[in-house]
């Protein structure tokens, strides 16, 4: 399985539910790398989303505590629902929020990520994979910049024992 995610210098990802620094070069790197393909996503940051929608042209599963449906998506209540919807797929992309990142992250290989070298304020956070010894960088972008802001695209692989 695989994630996607946007981090800041200190690995922090959002505060109070949002992602702080909105770049439209990551919001067209996450489109790139998701569409076509499943999500696992948490029914906040889902809320997040533009209209609070399910994403198109991608097979979004949700997982959520609570007894609802979700017009466009697959409702699931725990992490063991959304690894049986998961394998249905041919590739699954974990996209948020925290919780989720974190309630995956041991069943995550891969992880597509950009470094935002800015570090606003932020109450969640990454896993720092470059102080983690099974984890490594596999590919890097040069650094652009947008907006004032530097960024760079990576991709870290989870070392097999």
């Amino acid at each position: 399985m695989e994630a996607i995610v946007a981090v800041f210098s200190d690995w922090g990802i959002g505060c109070d539910g949002t992602q702080q620094i909105a770049l439209k070069a990551d919001r067209a790197h996450f489109r790139d790398i998701t569409t076509g393909n499943a999500v696992i996503v948490g029914r906040k940051t889902l809320e997040d989303f533009p209209g609070g929608r399910p994403l198109k042209n991608r097979r979004n599963i949700v997982v959520t505590r609570q007894n609802i449906e979700i017009e466009g998506a697959t409702v699931v209540h725990s992490t063991e629902e959304a690894l049986k919807e998961a394998e249905k797929q041919e590739r699954t992309i974990i996209i948020g929020g925290a919780s989720i990142y974190k309630q995956f992250f041991p069943f995550t290989d891969i992880v597509h990520i950009t470094k935002i070298e800015s570090a606003p304020e932020s109450d969640s956070f990454f896993p720092n994979l470059d102080s983690l010894p099974d984890w490594e960088k596999v590919d890097t972008t040069d650094t652009m910049e947008e907006n004032g802001i530097q960024y760079s695209f990576c991709t870290y692989r989870r070392i097999k024992p």
